[in-house]
């Protein structure tokens, strides 16, 4: 029986060398796509309740302590009364906090909880500049769906960003 050692046999093989290859380029994509993505069972009252107003942003945009302080001051949601019924806070909620983000390149927790101040945020759109935000079918850094037509589902794949002129 041959000695399969990783110098002498596997490597050589190829298979060691595809796994090694794999596991660095295509794995992180697999796990980053899982935590920024919306989760396959979608909430009926956040998307009735949060994107009645705005996109219904994936819950993995945002760790669970940014979501659970922006869950708790509704009221003053970014200049707008957005309360809801208490029942439906603590559902939403619950569910947020399940599914918020996980991985370190999305729980860091920005001070005001706005998606868009986040460090990887800023990194992603770092190249935009300040005029596009104001474009009229742009508005702001919080419409996402103006550049990124799948953002609903938390896709925001770059080779499919469309900035509108």
């Amino acid at each position: 029986m041959q000695n399969f050692s990783f110098r002498n046999g596997i490597w050589r093989t190829g298979l060691a060398r595809r796994l090694f290859v794999f596991s660095v380029t295509w794995l992180p994509l697999v796990v980053w796509a899982d935590d920024i993505g919306m989760p396959a069972v979608v909430l009926k009252s956040y998307t009735s309740e949060c994107a009645a107003c705005h996109v219904a942003y994936a819950p993995g945009l945002l760790p669970a302590p940014a979501w659970n302080r922006l869950m708790n001051s509704l009221e003053n949601h970014y200049g707008s009364d957005a309360s809801i019924d208490e029942k439906s806070v603590k559902e939403i909620s619950t569910w947020l906090q399940k599914h918020g983000a996980s991985t370190r390149r999305f729980n860091e927790a920005p001070p005001d909880n706005r998606i868009t101040s986040t460090a990887w945020f800023v990194r992603k759109h770092r190249e935009i500049g300040s005029a596009v935000w104001t474009r009229t079918a742009v508005k702001s850094r919080a419409n996402c769906v103006a550049c990124h037509q799948r953002a609903a589902k938390g896709i925001f794949e770059e080779d499919e960003v469309r900035i509108p002129r």
